[in-house]
């Protein structure tokens, strides 16, 4: 069973009031149940289980299929590239990029529209042996379509029309869409995104196992992390940590703590930040309300945030994710001159320092006023990690459903859309283009 544990003892002293205890309680079983709004899109909440052996094995044949490519670009935008990113980058060795792999290096586009990037990114792969998963449910998303124009043109010319179809491996609707269509033309290997699972809640489907997968990481280790987390948040009990933590945070919100700050002190964390960045805000950033969510890399970010979560404005909390063990031990050497002044911590371990700088900052913010909730992981491994992951998405459902709007929609992500088509002329949006010149 899954370790990681919870405390909230320094976010809220005299614990949880019995109106949040009632609350949490009511959108634990909303959500169990199936009974709110956009449970159309709950597949996730089972999806860690419903993997056959057969399943997995084809996953794993899959990513095998790309072992003689030098790259592999995960074509896909929002939750379809940042649970394998933010899963690829807290596994890899920091410096993987600049030592010799046995695996392909995961590589993403489709995320940005940056004619750098892709130019670039196209420069590094002429010549280099790559393949190609390209994620998209409709495969008209303007991002990742345009990715996969550049990038299938590009392999395509590389090493062949049919090579190239050897090469692909499309992630998309069962039966519907550009994407399935163009698929079942060319011959490209295929996996299916559950109508049931949105983006942001994808990471556990194909979506994030097949790239994850291709870095060569363990994805039973994953789904057995995230499984045995399923069963500890169950239950209506203190023993549940998403229930606890989703209890807590809108406890905090009602006292007008309206931002929460992920912090980590392990920069093999940072894009998990930024993954739990979109669950959070496009789950609950509707209707005028919701936590604004932001985060940290500390103690890199202490000299440049750390002023202002000290003594700036008091509408925010913290969440701090500790990692309770390292991969490695290193020690810092005595220096017979001592100029810098370290030989008081010479012998102790780097990460002990590093954890007496997360204590400290936790100790200076708390009495500044800032509340502090406490996320250990006992380690960062494929099972913790899938854990960590089902432990936020089984969170903020019970937040969303709290704080009353629908946590698996997003309707104002479609407002920019409408308005980039319109200025760019894009057929059927004649009368948007002509409302739009208006304004400008």
């Amino acid at each position: 069973m899954s370790d990681i544990k919870i405390d909230i003892k320094n976010a809220l002293p005299e614990g949880l009031s019995s109106e949040i205890n009632v609350d949490g309680a009511k959108a634990l079983e909303i959500l169990q149940s199936k009974s709110g709004a956009g449970n159309d899109f709950l597949g996730w909440l089972e999806l860690p289980n419903e993997y056959s052996e057969a399943d997995i094995a084809d996953i794993e044949a899959a990513a095998a299929s790309f072992k003689d490519c030098e790259y592999v670009v995960c074509i896909g935008i929002g939750g379809s590239y940042l649970g394998a990113k933010a899963v690829v980058e807290a596994l890899s060795d920091s410096f993987a990029a600049f030592k010799v792999s046995a695996a392909p290096r995961i590589l993403f586009a489709g995320q940005n529209i940056g004619e750098d990037y892709l130019f670039e990114l196209q420069e590094l792969l002429a010549g280099s042996k790559f393949g190609i998963i390209v994620i998209s449910k409709s495969g008209t998303t303007t991002e990742p379509a345009i990715a996969f124009r550049l990038l299938k043109a590009q392999l395509e010319a590389q090493v062949g029309k049919a090579e190239a179809a050897k090469l692909i491996v499309a992630i998309t609707d069962a039966r519907r869409g550009a994407l399935r269509q163009l698929a079942t033309e060319e011959g490209y290997r295929t996996f299916v995104i559950a109508d049931n699972v949105g983006g942001r809640f994808s990471v556990l489907s194909p979506v994030g196992l097949l790239p994850i997968a291709v870095a060569g990481f363990d994805i039973r280790a994953l789904l057995k992390g995230a499984s045995d987390m399923a069963v500890k948040t169950l239950a209506d009990s203190a023993e549940n940590p998403a229930l606890t933590y989703a209890k807590a945070r809108n406890a905090l919100y009602r006292q007008g703590k309206k931002i929460e700050i992920l912090v980590n002190y392990n920069p093999k964390l940072h894009f998990l930040a930024e993954w739990w960045k979109q669950l959070y805000g496009e789950s609950e950033g509707k209707e005028h309300k919701g936590i604004f969510p932001a985060s940290v890399d500390n103690s890199t970010d202490l000299h440049s945030m750390g002023q202002w979560i000290q003594d700036g404005e008091r509408s925010i909390f913290e969440t701090v994710i500790t990692v309770e063990e390292q991969r490695h031990s290193l020690r810092i050497p005595s220096d017979d001159a001592n100029l810098d002044g370290l030989n008081y911590i010479a012998d102790r371990r780097i990460d002990e320092v590093n954890k007496m700088a997360e204590l400290g900052t936790r100790i200076a913010h708390i009495d500044g006023g800032v509340p502090n909730l406490k996320i250990s992981l006992p380690r960062i491994d494929e099972y913790n990690l899938g854990a960590l992951l089902y432990f936020f998405e089984k969170g903020c459902g019970i937040s969303g459903y709290m704080l009353g709007v629908n946590p698996f929609n997003q309707p104002g992500v479609e407002d920019y859309k409408r308005n980039m088509f319109a200025l760019l002329r894009k057929p059927g949006y004649e009368a948007e283009s002509e409302a739009i010149a208006k304004k400008l």
